[in-house]
């Protein structure tokens, strides 16, 4: 099986939403992009816009040149790959019937919601945070100097993990 953090690299943010694109879910179903599409398209009406959207030129444009993509070289340059949301991902599971394809959604399914979880606390710290800074006043500089490096350091903690679990480039010491 594969691991939570190779899963966790292929989420992506666009268009606020979390999603997956087609071609790093094929990879995890071991089966072709190209055959996971036409399954979709057979059942498009499983996939409505906020289950599944295709990425627009410069939104593919731009994730290419993040180097948030590595594959891009081996893609059509004129068909944008389509991105999948947490629900997109769980309607895949019934197009899609192999055993693999069940476990590996499974997996898929559980890393968004812990995610979530993950953001949401984070979420929840920083809004205690600003009703403690509120409840100050602007009185004492030294007290918001305080909030504002660990609302920084909250940031940071997420950035961290998300550069630590990241592909390395390069060569291995």
């Amino acid at each position: 099986m594969i691991e939570n953090n190779i899963i966790q690299q292929k989420i992506h943010e666009v268009r606020g939403e979390m999603v997956m694109l087609d071609f790093d879910l094929a990879f995890l179903y071991e089966v072709d992009t190209k055959i996971l599409n036409q399954a979709v398209k057979r059942n498009i009406e499983r996939f409505p816009s906020d289950f599944m959207f295709r990425l627009t030129q410069i939104e593919w444009g731009n994730m290419i040149s993040q180097n948030v993509i590595s594959s891009a070289g081996t893609r059509n340059k004129i068909a944008t790959p389509f991105a999948f949301t947490e629900h997109g991902v769980a309607m895949i599971s019934g197009v899609l019937k192999s055993e693999k394809a069940i476990k590996m959604n499974i997996s898929i399914i559980r890393l968004f919601i812990e995610m979530k979880r993950v953001l949401i606390k984070n979420a929840s710290i920083k809004g205690q945070l600003q009703e403690m800074r509120e409840k100050i006043g602007e009185h004492d500089i030294q007290l918001n100097k305080i909030y504002d490096t660990i609302e920084h350091l909250l940031d940071l903690s997420i950035a961290k993990v998300k550069w630590e679990d990241r592909d390395k480039i390069g060569f291995k010491e």
